[in-house]
């Protein structure tokens, strides 16, 4: 079994495979994202990505130049931190790693859904004013940019500043963890397009948020970004 699986497992896991698997989420999300909003000025967008924005916007950065720069960005990285133990690219990997990350999605949304219904009685959401091509390209970007900023990002300044306040590493560590899975899921309660919010959705996505943490230390940022944004389009499809 290992000899079979141990190099897709180890390969999949690699800054390579993360960079390479989460473009085609980059690009779907931004070609959606004009195809389902033909006005500029009014444009919807995830914010993640608009806090990211931020700053290039500030410097007049526009938003294709701030794409590309963010792709070139994270290609930089991979090929950097895998120069030394460079990975052969394999197209059945790849292949792979969609139907593995639908496989999580499906196991975590329902293991998290039980674990919540034992303490709440879930209320189905409402979508919104979205139409389905906006949720979809929403969905795909979710993967990307949520788990960057709120897994990749966010929580080691937060270990950081655990830290700092005193903890030992695993304390700082778990309480990294626990805080960004707060913050990642109270933001969807945030801003005009926010849901309304119930303490059943925000534990949901509070346990989901500490999922997909185990996930990405497990198995990597590409598989991690691919399990959510999966995970939200059947959502949108299904629902």
């Amino acid at each position: 079994m290992r000899r079979v699986f141990g190099p897709y497992l180890k390969a999949t896991s690699s800054l390579t495979y993360a960079f390479w698997a989460s473009l085609p989420l980059l690009v779907l999300y931004e070609v959606l994202i004009r195809l389902t909003n033909p006005d500029p000025h009014s444009t919807v967008r995830l914010s993640a990505d608009l806090w990211l924005q931020a700053i290039p916007r500030f410097f007049g950065i526009g938003t294709l130049l701030f794409t590309i720069l963010v792709a070139t960005a994270l290609g930089v990285y991979a090929y950097v931190s895998d120069r030394r133990n460079p990975v052969a690219l394999h197209g059945r990997f790849f292949t792979g790693m969609v139907l593995e990350s639908l496989a999580w999605s499906v196991g975590l949304a329902l293991l998290v859904s039980k674990a919540t219904t034992l303490l709440f009685a879930m209320a189905a959401e409402s979508a919104g004013s979205l139409s389905t091509g906006q949720q979809l390209a929403l969905s795909l970007g979710a993967g990307l940019y949520e788990e960057l900023v709120f897994r990749v990002m966010l929580v080691p300044v937060l270990i950081f500043m655990a830290r700092m306040a005193g903890l030992g590493p695993r304390g700082a560590a778990a309480a990294g963890i626990v805080a960004g899975a707060l913050l990642f899921s109270a933001v969807h309660y945030m801003g005009a397009l926010g849901d309304p919010f119930t303490l059943a959705s925000f534990t949901y996505r509070f346990l989901f948020g500490l999922a997909l943490n185990a996930l990405l230390i497990a198995r990597g940022f590409g598989i991690t970004a691919w399990t959510h944004s999966l995970y939200d389009v059947w959502v949108i499809l299904l629902g």
